[in-house]
């Protein structure tokens, strides 16, 4: 007893996307009534399918039944040659089990996926995009690029020309465009960007996109320039000299200002020379007057002697969070007419400074105000012997000197400057 089968065809072409049929002759060489049911196997039995599914026979007898195949059109279908078995399986002597084969032929076909990335660029002279390819057919195959003919403006280069691709497989390629010189003002020009990819088996795609070359300077720059040349000469030929002429003559009236408000407080003695003299000249003290400057002597009617420009120095080193001190004493037979002082923070220090001329509080100053400060007096502030220029800082905290390292002390300098006078002799 048995059972034979026989497909009709040793191959069978079939398109992925479309259907092939084939047919299996089925005969019962047994004594009894049988039944069979069909089983595709191989590459192909996803999508090869039996009709009718199940089949009964007499004995001796024979029957067909009709062998679809419906492979997808995707690229998991490989072109080629592929196995196919049919499983005939008898119900009642299953070891009766036969398999005839045949060899199904999946055409190739080729589909092409491309895109260029990005599609729109803007520059000032040249600009790189991405051409992005993938094969979606079931077979290899080669794509050739070849971009559009744009002449000398802009041109066009690709690079790789050609890419090989197998199934599933991506690639890619660089385009690179460049325009002629540069736009340096003017309006931004809009160039195509054309590209061709082909495939070995004739698919074409052409991708497209722009450049957008921009001018270097725009127009609103331009009239900017334009406002901003104007308003310069403006400035140069008509503001600037009106407002020198304001600030000079409003520090030549607060000159005079301070001035007047000197003789009155009897600082300043009015003379020839001494833009102080207001109203009646015949009004002002002349020499040798009380008051008065005495000849070779100091204001306020100190006698004549040797005299010669001179300055003294106090340094002030403290600790963050104490208090000290620095003083400098005017010699014995001296007199000291003090005209400059300069004060000194080079570190940035933090605290309190008091200047003290005999007993007279010159200035307070917060530290953290200044780096360097100077005071400038007209008429001298007069210190006799052995009296003493006082600089008292608080140091709060240290600063941070041009070394970059925060010093450990507060360091504070001051400079007094004016004319060292002999006392006349008594």
């Amino acid at each position: 007893m048995t059972t034979s089968a026989e497909l009709e065809f040793p191959t069978v072409t079939v398109v992925p996307g479309s259907e092939a049929t084939t047919t299996l002759t089925v005969r019962n060489d047994t004594d009894i009534v049988e039944a069979y049911t069909f089983e595709p196997v191989g590459p192909c039995a996803a999508w090869a399918t039996v009709e009718p599914e199940r089949l009964s026979l007499y004995p001796g007898t024979a029957e067909r039944v009709t062998v679809r195949l419906r492979p997808p059109r995707t690229a998991d279908v490989r072109a080629g040659e592929n196995p196919l078995g049919i499983r005939v399986l008898p119900v009642e002597h299953p070891e009766l089990v036969t398999v005839p084969e045949t060899t199904v032929v999946v055409e190739p076909f080729g589909s092409l996926d491309a895109g260029l990335r990005p599609t729109r660029r803007r520059t000032w002279r040249s600009a790189r995009y991405q051409v992005e390819l993938a094969n979606r057919g079931n077979s290899p195959t080669t794509v050739t690029l070849t971009p559009a003919d744009t002449g000398d403006d802009p041109r066009v280069r690709v690079t790789p020309t050609t890419v090989d691709l197998r199934p599933q497989d991506e690639g890619a390629a660089t385009l690179r465009v460049r325009t002629r010189g540069i736009v340096w003002f003017g309006k931004s020009t809009t160039y195509p960007v054309r590209v061709t990819a082909t495939t070995a088996e004739g698919e074409s795609r052409e991708l497209t996109g722009e450049l957008v070359r921009m001018a270097l300077l725009p127009r609103w720059l331009l009239a900017l320039l334009a406002l901003l040349v104007a308003l310069l000469l403006l400035w140069f030929t008509l503001v600037r000299p009106a407002v020198r002429s304001s600030a000079r003559e409003a520090a030549e009236q607060a000159a005079e200002n301070k001035a007047q408000e000197m003789v009155q407080d009897g600082q300043l003695q009015p003379g020839p020379s001494n833009p102080a003299v207001i109203g009646d000249p015949g009004q002002a003290q002349q020499p040798g007057a009380p008051g008065g400057a005495q000849p070779g002597g100091t204001p306020g009617g100190t006698g004549g002697g040797v005299s010669r420009q001179s300055s003294g120095t106090v340094e002030v080193r403290t600790g963050g969070g104490t208090a000290g001190s620095g003083t400098y004493v005017v010699p014995p037979g001296k007199t000291f007419l003090i005209t400059d002082l300069v004060l000194a923070n080079f570190q940035g220090d933090e605290g309190v400074l008091t200047v003290v001329f005999g007993d007279r509080v010159i200035t307070t100053i917060a530290l953290e105000t200044f780096r360097n400060q100077d005071y400038h007096w007209v008429t001298p502030i007069e210190i006799t012997e052995n009296g003493a220029v006082t600089a008292n800082v608080s140091c709060d905290r240290p600063g941070t000197p041009a070394s970059g390292r925060q010093a450990q002390t507060c360091v504070e300098v001051l400079n007094v400057s004016g004319e060292l006078r002999d006392l006349p002799t008594r």
